[in-house]
């Protein structure tokens, strides 16, 4: 019992830690303090909007950013987003 208990708290920690360092998703106003980095897009999405997000921060994460602003996103059949990313 003692081994499924640590292995429930090691996942819930890891998510956790995920979490704590992956790219936020700001609005303009944050960003306004921040130093943008460039831009990122993400195509082809055709999931649910949180997997577009998670995406975009997967690959702000990526470029070391650790924030980023939607600047751009539609639904053409597939999702497709840009952001600008931020230190």
């Amino acid at each position: 019992m003692n081994i499924k208990t640590t292995i429930a708290a090691a996942g819930i920690l890891s998510a956790l830690s995920f979490s704590a360092f992956a790219a936020q998703s700001i609005d303009a106003n944050q960003a306004a303090s921040l130093q943008p980095m460039g831009t990122i897009s993400v195509s082809g999405v055709s999931a649910a909007p949180s997997d577009i997000r998670q995406a975009l921060s997967e690959k702000a994460d990526n470029k070391g950013a650790k924030a980023y602003r939607v600047i751009e996103a539609y639904n053409n059949g597939n999702y497709h987003a840009t952001a600008e990313i931020y230190q």
